[in-house]
């Protein structure tokens, strides 16, 4: 556990970034060597599967990682405010929530799998590698949600370094299991799927592991399992919002790529190769963005605004500068990228019209988490709901609609970074109105009493 109310913001938040950032980059590392081994040993065929599996298999992650914000804001509060109790009981309530909700989604994709492959207008040569692909991720679900509850308890404690080790071990375990099930066996695109899955359920299983053994407070005793319903409301009260926020990327994307299927396989195939370049130009922002949620939780926790404030400056420095060079290599070196995964000529050329048109927008993204970091923090989350609303469903699709007749897929391409800068706009307004400042979730869960009492109790005793 790491306090991040005292000491210096800006290493304080570059120290609890780094290890989220390697650990994401292991877990795309394991994307790319999937990517490249199912784009050059099976085609561009199976490499468009996968991408119209990405958008499906997006929206339920991301109701996973929206449900779990709402927990990280309790933990991270309470662990500011060493209220340990309520800090117990809000890791218990968060496995029952995430459990309930792994298995629904569970039963869910393995009835609508088709049906969600059809709505996307999944080209029909890819269709039936989509499936099979689609089928096996739906298995995994539980695994996934596990594993993010695991990070979120870890980050609101103020600990990103235990989830790494995880990361790299799935990570190299997954590389490890694509080659030898799709190269070796043959298994084909379904070699790729059972790859991840048995990957995802070693990291979820780690982690219930380390976090039973190394204190009593983390421990998962499903007979003594207790809810407290109190907590509950509250975390839905906080969570929900960021995974209605998540939902509305996540669909919003879905829908884009339905408009990018409707140019066929090809830019589908295309558009899945940059996409996976993309998400390493971009995940320095998301990293910081969830550093400084994580730090606002806790210096919000214990009443020190301005160190928020300072560590938000800092954070928006750091991420641009970061961004700009990212932006650089990826239009200097997109189209040998691009190759990588797969060298037909079509492809490359279309995947590297993606990368430059979004590639010089990564700072506008950049600021916009960040602004959205304190806000989530804050448990204002609510109002990154409403930016991305107005980002992808008020902006992006629209303008992807209009300009793809006009301009053919390049249109859908630019509708992207003109839909960051409207997010931007509004979450750095609303930052800069100053309303997370008020806000923190413990007194508005327990009477001022309980807390003094609660307060009282050593966190050993758990």
């Amino acid at each position: 556990m790491k306090n991040l109310t005292e000491g210096s913001e800006g290493r304080l938040i570059f120290q609890f970034t780094i290890p989220m950032l390697i650990g994401n980059v292991f877990q795309q590392l394991y994307n790319i060597v999937d990517s490249v081994i199912v784009g050059n040993a099976l085609g561009k065929e199976a490499l468009g599967a996968i991408g119209a599996c990405i958008p499906i298999i997006f929206l339920f992650i991301a109701l996973a990682i929206g449900l779990t914000v709402g927990i990280t804001i309790l933990i991270s509060q309470y662990y500011g405010a060493q209220d340990f109790k309520s800090l117990k009981k809000a890791i218990d309530t968060g496995y029952f929530c995430l459990f309930l909700a792994s298995i629904v989604i569970l039963t869910a994709g393995l009835i609508f799998s088709e049906a969600f492959l059809r709505i996307m207008k999944t080209p029909a040569e890819i269709f039936p590698q989509a499936k099979i692909f689609l089928t096996i991720a739906f298995l995994s679900m539980p695994f996934v949600f596990g594993y993010n509850l695991i990070s979120a308890i870890l980050r609101g404690l103020g600990d990103s370094k235990t989830p790494l080790y995880f990361l790299i071990l799935s990570t190299l375990l997954n590389i490890v299991l694509v080659s030898l099930f799709v190269l070796v066996f043959k298994w084909g695109i379904a070699g790729s799927a059972w790859a991840t899955f048995i990957a995802q359920g070693v990291a979820f299983i780690s982690g219930m592991i380390y976090l039973n053994r190394t204190h009593k407070m983390f421990h998962l005793d499903i007979k003594a399992l207790s809810i407290d319903w109190k907590i509950f409301r509250a975390s839905l009260k906080l969570g929900l919002p960021s995974g209605a926020q998540q939902m509305i990327v996540a669909s919003g994307f879905a829908f884009v790529f339905r408009i990018i299927n409707q140019f066929g396989a090809d830019t589908t195939a295309a558009v899945t190769a940059a996409s996976r370049i993309e998400t390493f130009a971009i995940m320095p922002a998301m990293n910081f963005s969830m550093a400084l949620s994580a730090f606002t939780g806790q210096n919000l926790g214990a009443r020190k605004v301005e160190r928020v404030k300072k560590g938000f400056r800092t954070t928006v420095v750091i991420a641009s500068s970061v961004s700009l060079f990212v932006s650089i290599l990826v239009i200097l070196f997109g189209k040998l990228l691009i190759a990588c995964f797969n060298s037909d000529a079509n492809v490359v050329r279309i995947g590297y019209d993606y990368l430059w048109i979004t590639g010089t927008s990564y700072i506008l993204f950049s600021i916009l988490l960040s602004a959205n970091g304190v806000l989530i923090g804050a448990g204002l989350t609510a109002i990154p709901m409403i930016s991305s609303f107005l980002s992808m469903w008020l902006v992006r699709i629209p303008l992807a609609i209009f300009l793809s007749g006009k301009m053919g897929v390049n249109g859908i391409w630019m509708a992207l970074p003109i839909g960051w800068l409207a997010g931007c706009i509004f979450s750095v307004a609303f930052y800069l109105k100053g309303d997370w400042k008020k806000k923190t979730v413990v007194p508005l869960l327990l009477e001022a009493e309980e807390i003094r009492e609660e307060k009282l109790i050593e966190p050993g005793i758990y």
